[in-house]
């Protein structure tokens, strides 16, 4: 009887354990579950299924829609995650919900209590979640980090990450890499030190820190583990100790070189002529060792950022010519192809039209071909008052070709799907100095659009040719995700309220529906039980609203809201 009773518990164990989310099925990351940010590690938000295809899309339809509830609405940006039948997904003010995904009832809430003066820069979004053991894990816009138990939403561990009275907050989902959670941090308007930190996920415990201002110390299991660059060799005097450069947007990771991938934001302040130099390693993405987590190589998309361009934008890998490399859309308005293993640019391109700051980027040096008379002026220079520096019309706007609305790549048809945003901006810089916790900008600006049909459009890339396929152009800003399939599908949600539906190769619009609020978030895809499930985060925000200028006046009659929306086909 005893012999039969632990056989019966072992096999019960055995069960547990398989049920757990470990580095095999994250690698693999099967169409059967969506177990990280990006649809898989690489971040391509490529899904191979195709029961929902060019013909059978006009057919999808929604079978549940599932309320955030009360009054915490503002930008939804979360994308969910979806394992053994439940939903994980992230609302605003640092709330995570479970549901079921064949019903949309919500199993269990767990909602951050937020202390009074946290400071996020962007809206009180949140961008996702990490899988990994029987946890789900999540970032807070108090910087800190919590894990909780899938089945029942109970708090396992908890840790700081830095402290949000400084100016840090996570808005971004964590990266699972070889067994190590991978996060960034943000608050680069707010003169943080951006870095990319890695934890035991079972434990929070930390295994290494890498920041990315040159001059401040990485660490590598308590112990010191060298500088980042060099100190003051791009960054004069002290700037570097408020250097920003935050990694607010998180990474990707590819299993065959052993790289994690992290975009870096703008320098702080953005008065770039208190921070002569190219400012390393900010404006950049950075290839982190994960075991070692030291940089491997690095590449500045805009130098001595005085435009707020970042470069924290995703990079995602991808084959071409037998080799590995990574495409990426800065904010800047160019689209990079990078070899993925050395750093060495492939391939620039501008993807948005009517850029002022630099004439193109030289293929042999990476550099921009900078525009001088097209950087805001200094306020010090002789002859001005030195209150504001001369201003300068500039495009893109600050808000960028691309933001934080991820893209999507296609190995199949070998393209990129980018929504992007037509837009420009005055721009002046202004006196300023750092004060813990405060705005760190130096700088004024009003945003304008560039065109008065559209602001927003979704472009199809070849990264070879740096040639644009189709467009699908949109009256307000793109601020939402995009989704490609094996049924040559492009998904993308509006600021109006629709999720919508192209055929990749051409970009006719095959299906809508609305959703009842505007959609700044990324779709995913995946099946249960043998049908292909299609879901989409709704609730209008985001940094549009609260730093559009003129086009924030555009698009406030937009309405906010929180909700997941799932759709499936008919059964026959």
């Amino acid at each position: 009887m005893k012999q039969k009773l632990f056989g019966l518990l072992m096999v019960a164990a055995a069960a547990h354990v398989s049920a757990q989310v470990t580095d095999a099925m994250i690698a693999k990351d099967d169409t059967n579950s969506v177990l990280s940010w990006g649809m898989g590690t690489q971040g391509q938000r490529y899904s191979s299924l195709d029961a929902v295809n060019t013909k059978t899309v006009k057919n999808l339809a929604p079978i549940w829609s599932m309320s955030f509830g009360g009054e915490k609405q503002r930008g939804q940006e979360s994308q969910p995650l979806v394992y053994k039948g439940k939903m994980f997904v992230t609302a605003s003010y640092s709330r995570i919900f479970a549901i079921d995904v064949k019903t949309g009832e919500k199993l269990w809430k767990y909602e951050h209590r937020l202390p009074e003066g946290i400071m996020p820069c962007c809206d009180v979004v949140n961008r996702g979640a990490a899988l990994y053991d029987n946890l789900v894990i999540f970032g807070t816009l108090d910087a800190q980090l919590v894990a909780l138990d899938q089945n029942t939403g109970k708090v396992v561990w908890k840790e700081k990450v830095d402290d949000y009275a400084a100016g840090y907050s996570m808005s971004a989902a964590p990266l699972i890499a070889e067994g190590l959670l991978l996060t960034g941090v943000s608050g680069g308007e707010f003169g943080v030190v951006g870095r990319v930190e890695a934890r035991d996920p079972k434990t929070g415990k930390m295994v290494w820190s890498r920041p990315v201002v040159e001059g401040h110390m990485g660490y590598l299991n308590g112990k010191e583990n060298g500088i980042s660059g060099t100190t003051n060799a791009t960054w004069p005097g002290e700037t570097w100790k408020t250097g920003g450069a935050a990694t607010w947007l998180g990474g990707t990771y590819d299993a065959k070189t052993g790289l994690a991938y992290f975009g870096t934001g703008n320098p702080g302040p953005w008065n770039s002529h208190v921070r002569k130099g190219d400012n390393l390693y900010s404006a950049s993405t950075v290839a982190i060792d994960v075991k070692t987590g030291k940089i491997v190589w690095h590449y500045q998309g805009t130098p001595n950022d005085s435009w707020d361009f970042d470069g924290v934008n995703e990079f995602i890998t991808f084959d071409m010519d037998g080799k590995r490399m990574g495409g990426k859309a800065d904010r800047n308005g160019y689209f990079y192809v990078i070899d993925a293993t050395t750093g060495k640019l492939q391939n620039a391109f501008p993807f948005v039209n009517g850029i002022t700051w630099a004439k193109g980027i030289d293929l042999a040096t990476g550099r921009p071909n900078f525009v001088p008379e097209n950087r805001p002026g200094d306020p010090a220079a002789a002859g001005g008052d030195g209150k504001k520096g001369t201003s300068v019309f500039a495009s893109p706007g600050f808000l960028g070709g691309k933001n934080q609305m991820p893209m999507a790549y296609s190995p199949k048809n070998k393209m990129f799907y980018v929504p992007t945003n037509e837009w420009g901006m005055d721009i002046w810089n202004e006196p300023i100095s750092y004060k813990k916790g405060g705005a760190f900008l130096g700088a004024g600006f009003t945003i304008r659009p560039l065109y008065e049909d559209h602001i927003g459009s979704l472009r199809a890339y070849d990264p070879k040719t740096g040639k644009m396929a189709w467009e699908v152009k949109n009256n307000a800003p793109l601020w939402g995700g995009v989704l490609t399939t094996g049924g040559d599908l492009v998904f993308w949600g509006t600021p109006e309220g629709y999720l919508k539906a192209a055929d990749a190769k051409t970009g006719k619009v095959l299906w809508q529906f609305q959703t009842g609020s505007g959609i700044v978030a990324p779709p995913i895809t995946w099946t249960q039980d043998g049908e292909q499930y299609v879901s989409v985060v709704s609730g209008w925000g985001g940094a549009v609203p609260l730093w559009g200028g003129e086009v924030a006046k555009k698009v406030n009659l937009l309405e906010q809201g929180g909700s997941v929306w799932t759709f499936k086909l008919p059964r026959k």
